[in-house]
């Protein structure tokens, strides 16, 4: 409660009106009934207006949104001998006349193959996932990752944050992937990471409809976050090229 309420302080002192960023985490308890989920960037919404948002295996029904936060397996079933790529590789690359619309992200069902044997396994530790923003987390929470929807000015401020103490020039990275995989999947298998990095993700062009035009998500593992809050009254943000940015915010 104590770093909830210092982050608050912090954020609004050095980046204003900036919406406040969601965090998530898996438990055994759901804190209210799981939503009925066609894609779970759309459904976040509610959460960024103050809202718990919950999701389970049973009430998402994207099945890339499922194998993203580790309700299900990456790779679906092969159609058949002649047709060997998965129902998810298809649909990623050129898909099938008559059977599957491709959306064309991928030159072929083959590059989708190699691209998903190496991706490591993620299997959700719980049977549920919980989204709340910031403000809203009890004491009883203990976050896994905290994720912002951010604009460019806003984006910058955290960027520069997640690598004011490090000598790595790779604090952040951006994986290739969905939207939803970029704030779960992504950072969360950073969290256990002995320096875990944060994640820019939202690019993915089937869930751009669901965020503003100039807005793209910076998530971080819990681990990281807590690093980045203590930094924050000694970085750049107390600076005047901060200011100068800040008064666009």
């Amino acid at each position: 409660m104590q770093l909830k309420d210092d982050f608050i302080r912090l954020w609004s002192k050095y980046f204003k009106d900036a919406p406040l960023p969601l965090a998530f985490y898996y438990t055994d308890q759901s804190p209210v009934p799981p939503a009925e989920s066609k894609c779970i960037i759309a459904s976040l919404a509610k959460a960024r207006q103050g809202s718990t948002v919950v999701f389970s295996a049973e009430s998402v029904h994207c099945f890339g949104g499922s194998s993203y936060l580790g309700f299900s397996g990456i790779i679906g079933e092969a159609f058949s001998d002649e047709e060997p790529y998965s129902y998810r590789e298809y649909l990623l690359s050129h898909g099938i006349p008559g059977k599957i619309e491709g959306e064309l992200y991928k030159k072929d069902p083959a590059i989708c193959k190699e691209m998903y044997r190496r991706m490591p396994e993620f299997k959700a530790p719980a049977p549920y996932c919980v989204f709340k923003r910031w403000d809203m987390l009890e004491e009883e929470d203990q976050p896994d990752v905290v994720v912002f929807f951010a604009k460019p000015d806003v984006l910058s401020g955290l960027y520069y944050l997640a690598n004011y103490d490090t000598v790595d020039a790779n604090e952040v990275i951006v994986p290739w992937g969905s939207g939803c995989s970029s704030i779960i999947k992504d950072p969360y298998l950073e969290k256990d990471a002995a320096n875990p990095r944060a994640v820019i993700g939202m690019f993915d062009v089937s869930a751009r409809p669901f965020v503003a035009s100039d807005e793209l998500t910076f998530a971080v593992p819990m681990k990281k976050f807590i690093e980045m809050v203590k930094s924050m009254e000694e970085s750049f943000l107390t600076t005047r090229s901060w200011r100068i940015v800040q008064k666009r915010i």
